[in-house]
């Protein structure tokens, strides 16, 4: 009995133990909602919107030539995993002008993952301004118009991230610069919101 008893202490318990918070993520997990009504995206293409997407949104710049390594981390550790998901997207906001830079980004790309995805918005910097704002993160725009961080908007157009973070408490958006945040909290958080509509959609489905 005793051995059989310690068998199941060591064994049996931590598989039940990690299906069950395995679960609880899955079906119960939800992404904080820190921003409502984020701008919509009223620029250069009128058919890239936030709405009913899931999206990540960044802002690369005049600088291009600058981002490419937060690009390729973007790419590699969040974009190749989820980009076959139904209305996933990335956004990413420059400045009118950069067209030709962004072409060879992504040509670039495109000898890493199909980058039917990767959507680029041009706009006049005061619009780029006025997004960024809409976001009422505490992150800073610097002065080329970009940023390292990036950021989940749901299909409602909400800011989503995480109100308890470990190190930053409230989080808005993951550094492109670190893989680490790619790898450790951002693809977790897509997992989130992605399982999340996945339940929405298999409920509503069901009520029919």
């Amino acid at each position: 009995m005793k051995k059989t008893f310690v068998l199941i202490v060591l064994f049996i318990l931590p598989i039940v133990a990690y299906l069950f918070f395995a679960s609880g993520v899955n079906n119960f997990g939800k992404l904080p909602i820190l921003t409502e009504g984020v701008q919509e995206l009223n620029f250069s293409d009128a058919s890239i919107k936030f709405d009913q997407n899931i999206t990540v949104l960044g802002f690369m710049g005049d600088a291009l030539e600058t981002k490419k390594g937060n690009a390729f981390n973007l790419n590699q550790k969040i974009y190749k995993r989820f980009h076959e998901f139904k209305d996933f997207q990335f956004v990413m906001v420059v400045p009118n002008g950069s067209e030709d830079k962004v072409a060879e980004l992504k040509s670039e790309l495109a000898n890493l993952a199909d980058v039917a995805k990767w959507k680029f918005v041009y706009a006049e910097p005061e619009g780029i301004k006025v997004l960024f704002e809409s976001l009422k993160s505490d992150i800073v725009l610097n002065n080329d118009l970009s940023t390292p961080y990036v950021f989940i908007i749901d299909k409602d157009r909400n800011l989503r991230g995480r109100t308890a973070d470990e190190i930053e408490g409230t989080k808005y958006g993951f550094n492109s610069n670190s893989v680490a945040d790619l790898n450790n909290k951002m693809e977790d958080d897509v997992k989130i919101i992605l399982a999340e509509y996945r339940l929405a959609l298999k409920k509503n489905n069901a009520n029919r």
